[in-house]
């Protein structure tokens, strides 16, 4: 426990840093980098295990935001994953989390990664339940105690424009669906699929439909998630469940894809029967060999329910505008 620690609850740390080698299966797709679903795992681990050691209870992940990719990290690093607490709700933490890496034969770790979930602590009943106040002491915990309390309500904002949106068949948008049954093999503690899990799913979509559109590019394998934002867990994902991970393009800037993706699940005995259990906006481009994002085919709405969720991105993307990216500097400082 750190040693400005004493106002805070007794007997629990409020954060926690996770080390490890990359490994070739966290490799994405053209072999130049990490997969961005792989340091999102990382993300939910590290995120969970903070969450989990403040509240000593069993968590889920209500929410994951902003996760910018400022850099690739090459595959075979050494990774380090630092995640603290910066806010205490009722029954919910928010948690800070950075992913740095370095060469494996050095020991100087760069920042690559930074964004903010929210973990709501759950009683044996499964019902939400209370869980200790968390109070800032250092300059950091300050900034970063605001920096949460600034973003609840334009997340809030965002959430309600994502919900109301409405994703039919009548659209032309390039579009995957992956379907597959949740194997046992990605349970949480609490018997469903991690949240990490679900997030790597969500960037295999987005890539496997970035990856078709911009197929005519310098090297569309390459195709890469740099952003991701607006992941709501609504629902849980049972093991054997049905899941569909929907992605479709939703805007095409000069230099980037804009793609929506909704995860789905049901009972494989009532595949009619669905329900929407995570929702995501994630910005994908295709890096040249000088790491700088190539042009990609411009896609242009034809029916008016592309028209209308390109509008939507148009809208969400004026609001991140207005959230202020939070600095690694500052989340790694004591």
């Amino acid at each position: 426990m750190s040693a400005t620690s004493g106002a805070r609850a007794a007997a629990r740390d409020d954060r926690i840093t996770m080390r490890f080698m990359a490994v070739p299966a966290d490799t994405a797709a053209g072999g130049r980098s990490v997969a961005a679903g792989s340091v999102m795992e990382w993300i939910d681990k590290a995120g969970y295990a903070c969450a989990v050691g403040w509240a000593g209870a069993y968590c889920v992940t209500a929410y994951v935001g902003n996760v910018r990719h400022r850099r690739p990290i090459a595959p075979g690093s050494l990774i380090e994953v630092q995640a603290r607490i910066v806010y205490t709700g009722r029954t919910s933490m928010h948690v800070v989390v950075t992913v740095s890496s370095t060469d494996v034969n050095e020991r100087l770790y760069t920042p690559a990664t930074t964004c903010i979930l929210v973990f709501v602590a759950k009683g044996a009943d499964g019902r939400p339940t209370e869980v200790p106040a968390w109070k800032p002491v250092s300059r950091s915990d300050h900034k970063l105690a605001e920096g949460a309390l600034e973003r609840i309500e334009s997340r809030a904002e965002i959430k309600r424009l994502m919900l109301e949106e409405d994703y039919t068949d009548a659209s032309t948008a390039p579009r995957t669906t992956l379907r597959f049954l949740a194997p046992p093999g990605v349970v949480n503690f609490g018997g469903k699929a991690h949240g990490g899990t679900v997030m790597r799913w969500i960037d295999e979509a987005g890539y496997a439909v970035a990856a078709a559109w911009a197929k005519d590019g310098e090297d569309a394998s390459a195709a890469i998630g740099v952003y991701s934002g607006g992941i709501h867990f609504l629902a849980p994902v049972v093991i054997g469940h049905l899941v569909d991970v929907d992605a479709r393009i939703v805007y095409t800037s000069r230099h980037s894809m804009h793609v929506s993706t909704r995860v789905w699940t049901a009972d494989p005995r009532t595949p009619e029967d669905r329900t929407l259990t995570t929702q995501c906006l994630s910005v994908f481009v295709v890096p040249g060999a000088d790491g700088v994002a190539q042009p990609v085919p411009q896609w242009t709405p034809e029916l008016s329910e592309d028209e209308r969720l390109q509008e939507h991105v148009r809208e969400i993307m004026a609001l991140r505008e207005e959230i202020v990216p939070i600095a690694a500097s500052l989340t790694l400082e004591p």
